[in-house]
């Protein structure tokens, strides 16, 4: 059995479907940022990891996501980012829908080589966001 990693991307499948390479893409920078976070202490208390579950939308499917999630604890950190917790008894899973924007997909559509670099920008930066929400040292 693998080790479930404290950091994951999941790709909606619209997303997959457009983008060949986006999965590999995705891989690689799962293994970033889980080493990033390890080397900034996120888990400092073994006992007590929290799990960032990080999920790319189509706008379409984000709004679902948004509308399917109106919960009290869902913080909300632009108009195409937000999380919330899901309730587990096990571990402290934060969940993160992420919108791939129209003017992203145009942009991806045209010049399919910013693939890599437009996911590295952004998934780091709601990082950081999580990482000021919770106090945690930024990446």
């Amino acid at each position: 059995m693998t080790e479930k990693l404290p950091v994951s991307i999941y790709v909606s499948d619209d997303l997959k479907q457009q983008f060949g390479k986006i999965t590999s893409v995705c891989n690689k920078l799962e293994a970033q940022f889980n080493f990033q976070t390890m080397t900034a202490n996120w888990y400092g208390d073994e006992n007590n990891i929290l799990f960032v579950q990080l999920h790319l939308e189509t706008p379409p499917s984000f709004i679902e996501q948004q509308q399917r999630q109106q919960q009290e604890d869902t913080k909300i950190y632009s108009d195409d980012v937000f999380s919330y917790y899901q309730k587990s008894e096990k571990e402290q899973i934060l969940l993160c829908p992420i919108a791939i924007t129209d003017s992203e997909l145009a942009l991806l559509s045209k010049k399919n080589k910013l693939l890599a670099g437009l996911l590295q920008v952004k998934l780091q930066k709601v990082l950081n966001l999580i990482a000021h929400q919770l106090n945690l040292n930024v990446i």
